[in-house]
């Protein structure tokens, strides 16, 4: 179990960029497009800024890994990694599908992990053992076969540029409900048990390390895409355990 006091401090940390954020939501904000063409906001730095100036004031020992503002004090026994804004077309859009990461390692390993809603008010924390979604526990749905499943992924445009489309495509034809739509507030929803697969084929550090104590914290696993390990991946698979060896099945065929 993590300490209570790093809970309630990846609880502060949210508070404040969530405050922030809903500020700038459905406002006329100005986008930014960064080197590879993704987009950002005042908001986006803003929060990451603010959740930045809290750690250094709370644990100044502490390295920090930021999508807006790179990495600071490296090697640190502890590491805080902040997506702001994950999902930051859809906050530009207007839509409420984006969300606040925010994970806390320990040598390397994800111990905690925060997805945000700030518009929606709903946060779900999970540590590897339990997860809550506003301090009530949730699990992962049971789900052993494809053809019940839910199953959420991001731009299968992605897909086809990294793994190719016609696995991808089996598979969304297989299931009983498929929605194009990604980012962290998906591996909300699977760990809350309204979904039961959720594919990603690109991620960033900054992605993934938040999502990995929240889907295993509600019962559930997560891989890459070949089915290797989650820490430092660069794709990923969520699912239930009777689920997910299916879904790399289908995904990956021999």
């Amino acid at each position: 179990m993590v300490d209570l006091e790093f809970r309630l401090f990846a609880e502060e940390l949210a508070q404040v960029a969530g405050s922030i954020i809903r500020r700038y939501y459905r406002s006329a904000l100005a986008v930014e497009e960064k080197e590879d063409t993704s987009p950002v906001t005042q908001a986006d730095k803003e929060a990451e800024e603010a959740m930045r100036e809290l750690i250094h004031r709370r644990y100044p020992e502490h390295g920090i890994l930021g999508e807006e503002h790179g990495e600071e004090n490296a090697g640190s026994e502890y590491r805080w990694v902040l997506d702001p804004v994950d999902g930051t077309k859809s906050f530009v859009l207007g839509m409420p599908l984006f969300v606040t990461l925010i994970a806390l390692e320990h040598r390397g390993q994800p111990i905690l992990g925060v997805i945000d809603q700030p518009i929606l008010h709903e946060r779900v924390i999970g540590d590897g053992t339990e997860t809550r979604l506003n301090g009530t526990p949730v699990r992962a749905r049971s789900c052993a076969s494809i053809k019940d499943a839910y199953l959420l992924a991001t731009d299968p445009i992605l897909v086809e540029k990294y793994f190719g489309r016609t696995a991808f495509d089996q598979l969304n034809r297989a299931v009983k409900c498929y929605r194009c739509t990604g980012d962290g507030y998906a591996y909300a929803l699977l760990a809350a048990g309204f979904v039961d697969i959720v594919l990603d084929p690109i991620m960033n550090p900054w992605d993934i390390a938040a999502v990995i104590p929240v889907v295993r914290g509600a019962g559930a696993v997560i891989t890459d895409w070949r089915g290797g390990e989650a820490v430092g991946a660069s794709s990923s698979i969520a699912a239930s355990g009777e689920l997910h060896p299916k879904v790399i099945a289908t995904l990956n065929p021999r």
